[in-house]
């Protein structure tokens, strides 16, 4: 079988050709959604162009009306190279440590999400323990945890908010708990999925070896759960990071990724907004990666495949 070179490592060609498969879709949809976008934002930004182009009483035609239309300072739909331009300037064009730098509001988000996504997990895993274990709380606990689910957060969270202040607790504690409220319930939900997925044949064994509650909860519910546990996880901790830039809009908050989109929707920088959109974006990539990595990591240590 012929070889071919990928990063300097030899491999099988028909590998090569299988991830060439597998890029070659992915490259497909990016570039039509590029296509797409560009459209848009000439079909969106043409009206506002062609009556600047009319007021200055010089001749134009279409060439002229697309260029404008991907060159606006305040465009309805910014255009992408717009948009990835602002984003370098953000990250890498400003220190850290400016009020401009995304990396500087990316950061404060997190600490907010890490922090709810922290809460969540402790409450979810000890609801779903509860439930699992406690007849009474499977019957009164389940239904008002999916109930809580029902109601939005944009009407809870101006209520946290005011609660707290009034109490005196400001800061990321507000923001953590309204990005705890959205990341609990996966978690709750897979857990208890994952500590009831032992065989009942399994259960029977463990009760005839005299295991105690405990036993068979170390021993057996807790390891079978890490599989529904993880996926849960990387459901959570992106709900985490929403439930953060939402409780950033009510507490009037100078600094996060939700402050920058609500000062760019203050002063119309819809170009501003965008970029913020997509670090927030990278940001729950990240974020959903390192809870990847960490499970493949506890995988190695338990002795799985990966």
């Amino acid at each position: 079988m012929t070889e071919a070179v990928l990063g300097g490592v030899a491999v099988p060609a028909v590998r090569k050709r299988a991830q060439d498969g597998a890029v070659l879709p992915v490259l497909t949809v990016l570039a039509v959604l590029l296509a797409v976008w560009y459209a848009a934002a000439v079909w969106l930004n043409a009206p506002q162009v062609t009556e600047q182009l009319n007021r200055g009483g010089t001749d134009w035609g279409v060439s002229r009306l697309v260029t404008g239309t991907w060159a606006m300072e305040r465009p309805v739909l910014p255009a992408p190279h717009q948009v990835a331009v602002e984003l370098y300037d953000s990250v890498f064009g400003r220190p850290v440590t400016s009020k401009r730098s995304l990396v500087y509001h990316a950061q404060v988000t997190l600490s907010a999400t890490v922090a709810g996504f922290a809460l969540g997990l402790a409450l979810g895993v000890l609801l779903a323990i509860g439930i699992v274990h406690v007849t009474v709380l499977d019957r009164s606990l389940m239904p008002w945890i999916i109930a809580s689910q029902t109601i939005p957060i944009l009407a809870i969270a101006p209520m946290i908010v005011v609660v707290l202040g009034n109490l005196g607790f400001t800061g990321l504690l507000p923001k953590a708990i309204i990005s705890g409220y959205l990341s609990f319930f996966p978690i709750a939900i897979g857990m208890v999925k994952g500590l009831r997925s032992p065989d009942p044949l399994q259960l029977d064994l463990m009760r005839t070896y005299s295991a105690t509650d405990a036993q068979t909860f170390a021993k057996l519910r807790w390891p079978s759960s890490m599989s529904f546990l993880f996926p849960s996880l990387k459901v959570a901790i992106a709900l985490s990071l929403v439930g953060a830039i939402v409780a950033e809009l009510p507490t009037g908050a100078q600094a996060g990724l939700g402050a920058r989109l609500l000062a760019g929707s203050y002063y119309g920088q819809t170009i501003q907004i965008w970029a913020a959109l997509f670090m927030s974006a990278f940001l729950a990539v990240a974020a959903v990666g390192a809870v990847g990595l960490a499970e493949r990591g506890l995988t190695r240590l338990r002795g799985g495949r990966l």
